[in-house]
């Protein structure tokens, strides 16, 4: 399951898009290392970078909808909280399952619907609302 980040899931704002184009390059190491059977020594290592990057990502994508005043700043903020409070439930499950493989799968698809789903119809949105401010 390659995971490519692609033009068509840019925001238009420089540091946003460079920093979704950091985590997909992470995701698709996760899953190449799935396809090598060596999971396992990396997902702990993903799941550190997740939670360093996420935090830092999360505080540079909020600065920024608070300089511009974008309008849905507290639903983006509260889908950010949700995001990382799902990655420590599925570390947790990782750590302490006996079938990592499910956790793994788990976390591959979460990983994958998140970047996905929440660029292309939430964070898409922040730079819509940016252009509207240049015009």
């Amino acid at each position: 399951m390659a995971l490519s980040w692609t033009q068509n899931l840019a925001v238009g704002v420089d540091l946003i898009d460079q920093q979704h184009k950091t985590w997909f390059e992470k995701a698709d190491q996760l899953f190449e290392a799935g396809k090598q059977g060596k999971t396992n020594e990396y997902i702990v290592k993903m799941f550190d970078f997740l939670d360093e990057y996420t935090r830092t990502h999360f505080r540079d994508e909020e600065k920024y909808m608070l300089s511009i005043n974008y309008p849905e700043y507290n639903v983006q903020k509260q889908l950010h909280t949700a995001f990382i409070a799902k990655l420590a439930e599925l570390r947790k499950e990782y750590e302490s399952s006996n079938t990592k493989i499910s956790a793994i799968i788990n976390s591959n698809q979460f990983i994958l619907d998140w970047l996905v789903k929440h660029i292309s119809m939430q964070d898409k949105k922040i730079g819509e609302f940016a252009k509207t401010l240049k015009a």
